[in-house]
């Protein structure tokens, strides 16, 4: 039995979240490496699940995953409440420490793939001070914009080209999922890892909560006070978020996986 198998995952809102902590991840993340299982991860918050509630297909995207990590306080204390009490945060940036620093003895390739001009680069000189030895395989900020099936193409055949282990992609939730589903098969690396926000937090470019913030639950409230306008239509889905848990959790309703 692999690792895929042998990890729980559980029903939050029809969306099975992994019922993890981050030694967990970087076991599983190893194992993928070592006997070259191609997988993407994907790290999610509360807002996640609400898209994935109005999206069928961003849910089956999630579903997919190798890993689905319980990022955000919230889903970490209903899994919790449901008995598992090993569970802990495995976020974006976390998990990006983590796995650079485990990683440099194991000499992993690191690609960055996202992130505005600059922003790569910021973050691959940052965790090069941070881990000694660390390697950087390569770094691309892709436009905004859509890109041609050519561009597309030409993309991929330089990621592949410099033979990375993990390709960390930070184009946003939920730019970034469906770019690595989209990708799986095409991307030869064993391991891909959406991360949003990391990349901006990591750079220095963006400021990121301090760890009790962060702890406490309302890292949301933080992140609102410092982009109000971009953040807010993804945080007022939260009284629903709150509603819609209870009803399942009381078996009121039921959210079934497909």
């Amino acid at each position: 039995m692999n690792m895929v198998t042998r990890l729980k995952r559980i029903n939050i809102l029809s969306v099975h979240i992994s019922s993890i902590n981050m030694g967990d991840a970087l076991s599983f993340i190893d194992d993928l490496i070592t006997h070259q299982e191609h997988q993407y991860i994907c790290v999610t918050p509360a807002h996640s699940i609400m898209d994935a509630y109005y999206d069928d297909g961003f849910r089956r995207i999630l579903n997919s995953s190798g890993l689905t990590t319980p990022d955000g306080m919230s889903v970490v204390w209903i899994l919790k409440l449901q008995g598992h009490k090993e569970v802990d945060r495995v976020c974006g940036s976390d998990l990006m420490l983590a796995v650079c620093g485990y990683g440099t003895e194991r000499h992993y390739r690191h690609y960055f793939y996202g992130g505005g001009p600059g922003v790569g680069e910021a973050l691959a000189s940052r965790l090069t001070n941070r881990f000694e030895g660390i390697q950087i395989a390569g770094i691309h900020s892709p436009p905004f914009r859509k890109l041609t099936d050519d561009e597309d193409q030409a993309e991929v055949e330089k990621i592949n080209s410099t033979n990375p282990d993990i390709v960390w992609v930070g184009l946003g939730s939920p730019k970034q999922e469906r770019w690595m589903a989209e990708h799986l098969g095409k991307i030869e690396a064993p391991v891909m890892i959406g991360v949003g926000a990391a990349f901006d937090f990591l750079s220095g470019k963006k400021p990121q909560a301090p760890r009790w913030i962060q702890r406490s639950g309302f890292e949301w409230l933080f992140r609102l006070a410092t982009e109000p306008k971009r953040l807010w239509p993804r945080y007022r889905q939260y009284p629903l978020f709150v509603w819609l848990v209870l009803l399942q959790l009381l078996g009121l309703k039921e959210f079934p996986i497909e």
